[in-house]
């Protein structure tokens, strides 16, 4: 049996998970998967009990919630035999979708129970660890805005990249990759391990977390009218052709610029000067689909919308159900 360790965020995106410790160990005990399940308690509680997991000798580690969950999670297990799985309960999902092709639990549990894993690679920027994408600029400043909103979701995200969009001034930023050396009046500088924020939105089209190599995306500073014409290239997968944008593929870079905001893995932290980004090389065990087609522009994109939507349907019904017949179960406890 594989010795597995799921940990659940319960406050992190909007989705219910009640019953998700049953519905994984259902699923995952024909695979030979033997689930035991936490919730964490605190912020850095995920990255303690991955780690404790690790030290004991777990096969695996599931992490059930958004890209702050994960990357707790994934920080701790760097190095080791423990394998990462992700089950898809935040607001963006970045590195889920890019793994998995879509927020569908019921999918990554089909795909964590293949038992397929691969080494893969990982980022940091001044040696804080980033697994999906680590920004700054106008995306960083939404992020920080996002993450004092009182609720989460798309519909906050979408309401307040909005508001930050229509006021935000693009920044002055210098990149030395070793090889060459820019000054860039930028909208957005991306650093990417893997092709998307979440939400559908491909950041780095072309980013693979199996090539050694950090994309990093310069979305110049353009004006509103060009930048709302890359927005939109953004959800179709065809970012990286837009005029507007410079990509450069690295193994490390020097990036300078105002000391400010900046996220990681879509949280929100404060940045220094002087930023050294680096790829950490097939270095973090994670269950991966072997047979995931590759990605296609328009065509991925609109097919992950449906795959989300269908989900979403099918997994509030499911709530619905369940909370409809634990009320009944207590007003006639005889026929249920």
């Amino acid at each position: 049996m594989k010795r597995t360790l799921l940990i659940i965020n319960p406050i992190s995106g909007t989705l219910p998970k009640d019953g998700l410790a049953d519905r994984v160990r259902e699923r995952l005990a024909p695979a030979g998967f033997d689930v035991e399940a936490v919730e964490t308690e605190r912020a850095g509680h995920g990255a303690e009990l991955a780690a404790r997991a690790m030290a004991e000798g777990y096969d695996a580690v599931i992490a059930a919630g958004g890209d702050g969950t994960v990357n707790e999670v994934a920080t701790a297990l760097r190095s080791g035999q423990t394998a990462l799985g992700i089950l898809p309960f935040g607001s963006g999902n970045g590195l889920a979708r890019h793994i998995y092709g879509s927020i569908d639990t019921d999918h990554a549990l089909d795909i964590i129970a293949l038992g397929h894993t691969s080494q893969c690679d990982y980022g940091t920027v001044n040696d804080r660890p980033f697994f999906c994408t680590f920004g700054l600029g106008f995306d960083a400043k939404v992020s920080r805005e996002f993450a004092g909103m009182p609720t989460r979701g798309v519909t906050t995200y979408i309401r307040s990249a909005v508001q930050e969009y229509l006021k935000y001034t693009p920044k002055e930023y210098e990149i030395y990759t070793g090889e060459q050396g820019l000054s860039v009046k930028a909208f957005i500088v991306a650093v990417c391990n893997a092709s998307q924020y979440g939400n559908n939105a491909f950041i780095a089209p072309g980013a693979s977390i199996h090539d050694g190599l950090l994309d990093i995306t310069v979305i110049h500073a353009g004006n509103p009218l060009t930048r709302a014409g890359a927005a939109v290239e953004l959800f179709t997968g065809r970012l990286d052709r837009n005029l507007l944008i410079q990509t450069l593929r690295v193994r490390s870079a020097i990036i300078r610029h105002l000391p400010g905001p900046a996220h990681i893995d879509g949280e929100p932290c404060m940045m220094p000067q002087t930023l050294k980004v680096m790829c950490h090389p097939g270095d973090l065990p994670m269950f991966t689909d072997p047979a995931k087609p590759r990605f296609r522009p328009f065509l991925t994109p609109m097919e992950s919308l449906r795959d989300d939507s269908t989900y979403l349907v099918r997994e509030n019904t499911r709530h619905a159900i369940r909370t409809l017949r634990d009320r009944l179960s207590k007003i006639f406890p005889m026929w249920l």
